[in-house]
């Protein structure tokens, strides 16, 4: 498993909006043999905390709506908290075939980053006092690291209690 930092190669758009934003951040490319990893796997193959990485989930409230949620790879979401955080009734996952047409992106690259819209975010609290954390960069393969506070600001997002207490 390659654990490569690098800033150069394809630029998602991403990795295109956090340079412009001149957030510092560091790149990770991963192999996804079957073009897909899970979180926690990738998370092992870059060697890192699983509670460092952070997957990128979109939902659907019942206004139809769209929310993306920020939260560990190895954590599970909250429907209920994410709905009351953004004020829906209830909200549900969107269809894995949603994935790139509402967000730009595709499934295991999904970046709460450069969407093809701005959607209303939010990322797990434990980020909060994380310091730099790991989402994807945009395609699969690729994660980037950045500060949280960073990401909250470039993404509109708020910190919020998002996942399944123990």
């Amino acid at each position: 498993m390659s654990k490569k930092k690098e800033k150069h190669g394809h630029k998602t758009n991403a990795i295109r909006m956090v340079e412009a934003e001149g957030i510092p951040y560091n790149m990770y490319t991963y192999e996804a043999p079957d073009g897909f990893l899970d979180g926690v796997s990738v998370a092992r193959s870059l060697g890192q905390d699983p509670d460092r990485v952070f997957k990128t989930l979109v939902t659907v409230g019942s206004s139809r709506e769209h929310y993306v949620c920020v939260i560990p790879v190895a954590e599970e979401l909250d429907l209920k908290k994410a709905a009351r955080h953004f004020g829906e009734k209830k909200m549900e996952m969107l269809p894995s075939k949603d994935i790139t047409a509402v967000t730009g992106y595709i499934k295991g690259g999904c970046s709460p980053v450069g969407m093809k819209k701005p959607l209303a975010t939010a990322i797990d609290a434990s980020a909060e006092n994380a310091g730099d954390i790991i989402v994807s960069g945009g395609k699969v393969g690729l994660q980037m690291e950045l500060d949280a506070e960073s990401l909250r600001r470039i993404t509109g997002a708020e910190f919020a209690e998002l996942t399944v207490s123990e």
